[in-house]
């Protein structure tokens, strides 16, 4: 099925074979697919590529991708003459895929980009194509403005906005999740949580997102723990666990709140996984919001 809210999103087990069509449409005659070690080791971006003829795989991107793995993955674009971005993976690679567009056409040190010091205002129009296809049911980095990197002058996680940085399409084939290890689920599934309860709870007006935040919290305390324990098999689970993510990141252009302010440090320091940072805080933030939101 096809609907379009926040960008254009294909959403269904199956879906990938969609992917050839997709980089033809939007002008790619060689993509860029951006992702980790993990996903190649575990065979996925194979599934991937095998629909492709023509592409080039830039696979180091760690699980809180550095300023470093943004510039060797522009090097790699630039050397293999790509056209476009497809981000494969969790938010660590979709939003690296996010970072290398940019900086494909844009010049400035990274850091002038910073969304705190209204970087997005230098943030043109001309980023490459991006597709993003999901690999995890969390972050929903594949509907988002933004991407987190962790830049060398600062040594912390660095927010960089844009409206021009959302991929042209989400591709979200709840059959790339099925073999997620149970710990990675938990860990992402409560990251979709996190994003929902928190757009909910943070400050300011804005009844469209506290209502998709809402519905994504209920979809995540619903269908979670079977992704987590028959994720496998049940893929209905996974799918709306998918559509959670998606609608924790849609939600959270409302805001977010304690929980990410503290869950960034942490994996900056600490290498905790974002996913696990949020897991381990949520509930000591919710406990302080409560002596000011009882309801």
């Amino acid at each position: 099925m096809e609907f379009s809210f926040p960008t254009r999103i294909i959403f269904g087990a199956g879906t990938l074979n969609q992917l050839p069509e997709l980089v033809t449409e939007l002008g790619m005659k060689c993509p860029l697919i951006v992702t980790d070690p993990g996903l190649v080791k575990a065979g996925l971006i194979d599934q991937v590529t095998a629909t492709l003829t023509n592409f080039s795989v830039f696979d180091r991107v760690a699980p809180n991708p550095t300023e470093d793995n943004i510039f060797d993955g522009v090097r790699h674009y630039i050397r293999d003459r790509c056209d476009g971005i497809v981000g494969v993976g969790g938010g660590s690679s979709l939003d690296a895929g996010k970072i290398i567009g940019l900086m494909t056409t844009h010049d400035q040190p990274l850091v002038d980009y910073d969304d705190k010091t209204g970087g997005a205002r230098l943030i043109g129009g001309d980023i490459p194509p991006i597709i993003a296809i999901p690999t995890t049911a969390g972050t929903g980095s594949e509907v988002g403005r933004s991407g987190v990197i962790t830049l060398k002058e600062t040594d912390r996680k660095t927010v960089i906005f844009s409206p021009h940085l959302m991929p042209l399409v989400a591709l979200c084939d709840p059959k790339l999740t099925s073999l997620l290890p149970k710990h990675i689920t938990a860990a992402t599934g409560v990251d979709a949580m996190t994003h929902n309860i928190e757009a909910y709870l943070a400050k300011g007006f804005h009844p469209m997102c506290d209502g998709i935040a809402l519905h994504g919290a209920a979809l995540v305390y619903r269908f979670l723990p079977t992704a987590v324990w028959n994720g496998e098999e049940d893929i209905d689970a996974r799918g709306q666990m998918m559509i959670a993510a998606s609608m924790g990141a849609t939600a959270f252009q409302k805001g977010l709140g304690a929980t990410h302010s503290l869950a960034h440090p942490l994996s900056t320091i600490a290498g905790v996984p974002h996913g696990l940072a949020n897991a381990i805080l949520l509930p000591h933030v919710l406990r302080f919001n409560a002596e000011t939101v009882p309801e």
